[in-house]
């Protein structure tokens, strides 16, 4: 597995992806894991070398990639749009839910399908008939959605940056602590970034958070060491502060 992190700017924040590259005949076939957000960019170089090496493109098999926003789109977009200019194509051979939703809410699904079919070839066929139409709440719901994560996921980042600083903690620790006690606490994960974040400006935890928060990063990356609560987040005497 390979990242691209020492290559990109420093002004990007840290990728929270690995990909994998296999050549396969005239393309490329990469298979990558985690998230595609901002930080995806910094994947970006080796990606470009990778298109270069390949002789008609790249397929991208993103079944693992957990969280897409728009800006990990728009970094599958600069790749195709230097494939393009190469004569190449990138293609989706395979996603999950979170790359689907982003690229039919977007529209952009038909620009990852394979476009390189042997000259003659017959097109696909189409479908017997039109998919079921929504009645506009559905699709509503899910740009409502993503509209929030966009929002939501400053936040988040700030969390995990505090938890890295406070802990020790690798990026992918920090979000693993961060999805851990929201579960066990049974808190929305941006109400508890919210939380977290606070505690830089001298507010607290309640207790119960504190307690998990302190059982996810002893597992995270010290196990068997116990903390009763985590150095920099101060114990809770009272109710804590949640969020909006």
């Amino acid at each position: 597995m390979t990242t691209a992190v020492d290559r990109a700017p420093a002004a990007i924040p840290p990728c929270m992806a690995t990909m994998d590259v296999v050549p396969d005949g005239d393309r490329m076939t990469v298979t990558v894991w985690g998230e595609l957000d901002l930080g995806s960019r910094r994947l970006l170089p080796e990606l470009y070398d990778m298109l270069t090496l390949s002789g008609t493109g790249i397929d991208l098999r993103l079944d693992a990639v957990g969280f897409c926003d728009c800006s990990g789109l728009n970094a599958l977009l600069d790749l195709r749009t230097r494939a393009v200019d190469e004569g190449k194509t990138v293609t989706v051979r395979s996603c999950g839910i979170a790359v689907e939703r982003v690229l039919d809410l977007t529209g952009t699904r038909e620009l990852f399908t394979d476009s390189g079919r042997p000259e003659g070839a017959a097109p696909p066929a189409a479908p017997a008939q039109d998919p079921p139409k929504e009645d506009g709440q559905g699709l509503r719901a899910e740009v409502a959605q993503l509209r929030r994560a966009m929002q939501t996921r400053p936040t988040i980042d700030l969390a995990r940056g505090i938890l890295m600083a406070s802990f020790g903690l690798s990026p992918e620790a920090a979000w693993s602590v961060l999805v851990r006690t929201s579960q066990n606490t049974n808190t929305k994960l941006h109400h508890l970034a919210q939380n977290v974040v606070g505690t830089a400006g001298g507010k607290t935890l309640p207790e119960q958070v504190q307690q998990q928060l302190a059982a996810a990063v002893a597992g995270a990356n010290r196990p068997g060491e116990a903390a009763a609560h985590p150095a920099g987040l101060p114990a809770e005497d009272g109710g804590g502060t949640t969020g909006g």
